[in-house]
């Protein structure tokens, strides 16, 4: 398919399944792995995000089928971002406090996805291959001519406001604010944005490629389900015409210069594969009984670590659900925990402050650092009658990781750093047993 030809993206589903699309009928092999020899001429060339000896149950990788290997272009040359950066963030020192931004202010005209990313905080290393990055993203200007591969993580897209349409070597995904995107490492993509700005935030996960959690003692439904998630069809980019690839290597950035799109696969086969997901269809499981249950009941995606049980990353959500518990104090409680905690805000009011979390904004609580509702939502929540109760239009998401979450100097310095964090602690008063 050429650039010009702009219909809207064709789906299918399934989360990890082993995926086989042509854009032109006899172009996959069949009975056959991959032989080097491809139909119509094309180049057969695979894409691993995993060891190749990696456990059948995890291991990625897809064989495309392509008008020119992706090897055909020139040399790199080195070139800036300012904002995008890398862990480790070892620049400024980790305060020992809670933090929150108000949203990022909108970019210059003419930014596109790329350069409008700014980097808020992070852990591990992509060098080691652990821990990731937090960013926002804000565009008002499509990717023109211009593509990204980014070989130190893969990247989670959790658009806040203004649709994105996003073409990668699979195929097109169009992906809207309730939604999140899945773009795999290494993987060339293109992102445009048809409402003529968009924003949100970007998580860069540098560990584990994400998957679906096990569901344990909540047996075989629940949670996300791996039909709802949606892998694009193929449909190649066959254009030409000079091109930029904008590569990310070690938290370096590296421009070379291309004939034609990168784009170009003809058809595909594998399980490694960009996704996007509607939030909406997520199964919100809680306590019918009594008590406030712990937020990983709420994950949709977790990169593991080493050690089990914990990860490097969870990508926790608190979407729109009935909280019916009794005898319960329904906001999550006051709490200090060894996970990191990253939050974000797609829409409307999360339901443990009372004000100043706005949709755009982050919130960190770090390793250990006591937090929990605000003294107004304290007051609201313990005198309130309680009965079944409904909430609506919001949708809250957490990044918990196992490393400590580093700001970077640049967001430590931005003007919608929130001054007076610890104010909306302020006003508790003293309990007074007998």
């Amino acid at each position: 398919m050429d650039r010009a030809a702009a219909a809207e993206p064709q789906y299918q589903s399934g989360f990890g399944n082993e995926f086989a699309t042509e854009a032109s009928p006899g172009v996959l092999p069949v009975g056959r792995n991959s032989p080097q020899r491809v139909a119509h001429g094309l180049y057969a060339e695979l894409i691993s995000g995993t060891a190749f000896t990696a456990p059948r149950a995890v291991n990625l990788r897809t064989w495309t089928y392509r008008l020119r290997p992706s090897a055909a272009h020139g040399k790199a040359h080195a070139v800036a971002h300012p904002c995008w950066l890398t862990a480790p963030f070892t620049e400024v020192a980790a305060p020992a406090n809670r933090l929150r931004w108000n949203a990022w202010p909108e970019p210059a005209p003419g930014t596109d996805f790329v350069d409008g990313i700014v980097t808020v905080a992070g852990n591990g290393s992509a060098e080691t291959q652990s821990g990731t990055a937090v960013h926002v993203y804000r565009a008002n200007a499509s990717m023109r001519d211009r593509y990204l591969m980014n070989a130190d993580g893969e990247m989670l897209v959790v658009p806040q406001s203004g649709a994105l349409d996003v073409h990668t070597e699979m195929g097109r995904l169009r992906v809207a604010p309730g939604e999140i995107l899945l773009l795999p490492r290494g993987v060339h993509c293109r992102i445009d944005v048809p409402d003529g700005a968009a924003r949100g935030y970007l998580c860069e996960n540098y560990g584990a490629p994400f998957r679906l959690p096990e569901l344990g003692p909540l047996g075989s439904n629940g949670l996300a389900n791996p039909r709802d998630f949606l892998a694009p069809v193929a449909a190649c980019e066959s254009a030409t015409g000079p091109v930029r690839i904008l590569r990310k290597f070690l938290g370096g950035f590296w421009e070379l210069e291309r004939a034609s799109s990168p784009l170009d696969v003809v058809a595909w086969h594998g399980n490694l594969a960009p996704y996007k997901y509607d939030l909406a269809h997520f199964m919100a499981m809680g306590s019918i009984t009594f008590d406030h249950p712990d937020p990983s009941i709420n994950t949709v995606l977790t990169s593991p670590s080493e050690i089990g049980g914990t990860a490097n990353c969870d990508f926790v959500i608190f979407p729109p659900r009935w909280l019916v518990m009794e005898d319960t104090f329904r906001p999550p409680w006051f709490h200090r925990n060894v996970m990191s905690e990253l939050m974000g805000l797609v829409r409307g009011v999360y339901d443990a402050k009372a004000e100043g979390f706005v949709p755009g904004g982050i919130s960190l609580h770090n390793c250990m650092l006591p937090h929990g509702p605000d003294a107004a939502t304290f007051e609201r929540a313990s005198t309130e009658a309680l009965a079944p109760r409904r909430l609506e239009d919001t949708m809250a998401f957490m990044f918990e990781s196992r490393h400590v979450f580093r700001p970077t100097a640049q967001a430590l310095a931005a003007p919608n750093l929130q001054p007076d964090y610890d104010e909306v602690w302020r006003g508790f008063q003293s309990g007074n047993p007998a």
